[in-house]
């Protein structure tokens, strides 16, 4: 009898446990988001002849309405810098935090350095205008998948390209390219005539700007055995390099049994609990 009302009162305090977390969850949850739609990140709209200028350098912003000072991440899709679209991550909602998705220009109807300078002038319009909606310009994070995680990677450690924009690339609170090359992108060497199997590493390669003080970094691959050519290698080359220059501001992740596409899901769950360190 003594041990069947024990049973009962343990009972009784876990639904109570459970109760109280569920309400938590749901308080956490309570934020109401808006999404405003192709926002042009340049400034000189009025001033520009180019239409496709007009026609993909846009971003979408998704954001809590009713908190203040939360973090943004920006966005940058895949495609191998000649496809893509952006859009907002549904693994990012409603965890009290804003998206920015961007478009840029892509290949062939721009070469290099053309999505790189919108990558920038992207990131450049985030730290100029967040806190107009309530956002903390010293909490923005640059992410991506593939090629946007090779732009994530070109604007944080090539720090010109942020410079020109008046803003100090080692003012992003943290850089986390999901499955990004590190040396200069295959779309690059194919506008130079050389073939993918041919690694280069020039100013446009993220590796050429290695350097010991850098915002906090995470690199994730999938599957070294089932990525995409090189990958996972040149990322662990990258993070052995910063080691070596004395970077303590980089972790490594290879994705077990996760390939090129499969592993951004997993991916987008070290991007959060990375951002989540941030808020404490």
């Amino acid at each position: 009898m003594i041990m069947n009302f024990k049973k009962y009162c343990f009972l009784i305090l876990v639904l109570s446990y459970t109760y109280v977390f569920s309400q938590t969850d749901q308080v956490s949850n309570l934020a109401d988001y808006k999404t405003i739609k192709d926002i042009f990140y340049y400034d000189n709209i009025d001033t520009i002849s180019d239409e496709y200028i007009k026609e993909r350098c846009k971003l979408d912003l998704y954001y809590p309405v009713n908190k203040n000072n939360f973090p943004t991440i920006v966005w940058f899709h895949g495609g191998g810098l000649s496809a893509g679209e952006k859009y907002i991550p549904e693994e990012l909602q409603n965890k009290g935090i804003a998206i920015a998705a961007i478009n840029y220009r892509l290949y062939p109807n721009v070469k290099c350095p053309a999505y790189i300078e919108d990558a920038a002038a992207s990131v450049a319009w985030i730290f100029k205008n967040i806190e107009n909606f309530g956002g903390s310009s010293k909490l923005i994070f640059v992410s991506g998948h593939s090629a946007g995680g090779y732009l994530t990677s070109i604007i944080g450690f090539d720090k010109k390209w942020l410079s020109n924009l008046e803003i100090d690339a080692d003012s992003i609170a943290g850089l986390i390219p999901f499955s990004g090359h590190t040396i200069t992108h295959f779309t690059i060497r194919e506008e130079r005539g050389i073939p993918g199997e041919q690694p280069i590493i020039d100013e446009f390669a993220p590796l050429y700007h290695v350097r010991n003080h850098t915002p906090p970094i995470v690199l994730i691959t999938g599957d070294r055995n089932i990525e995409l050519l090189g990958r996972y290698e040149e990322n662990a080359y990258f993070y052995r390099m910063l080691k070596v220059v004395g970077n303590e501001n980089v972790d490594l992740y290879e994705l077990q049994g996760f390939d090129h596409v499969g592993m951004a899901k997993p991916a987008f769950e070290i991007l959060l609990k990375f951002v989540s360190n941030f808020q404490k």
